[in-house]
């Protein structure tokens, strides 16, 4: 097994792992009912995608 021949430091091993952080999810909103909506799902409130209907919800007023 291979081991290292000197210890990497904090700062060294902060450094390579800054890139490994939590990112927002990107929002739209629904062309539909104008709702917020994440990139690439079902809009929750009215049940269309991209401008057609892929679950069937009920409407309550």
């Amino acid at each position: 097994m291979a081991h290292p021949k000197s210890r990497i430091s904090k700062q060294r091993k902060h450094k390579r792992r800054t890139h490994y952080k939590a990112v927002t999810p990107q929002l739209s909103v629904c062309q539909n009912c104008g709702a917020t909506v994440q990139y690439h799902r079902v809009c929750p409130e009215c049940g269309y995608y991209r401008g057609r209907q892929a679950i069937e919800k009920e409407i309550s007023l």
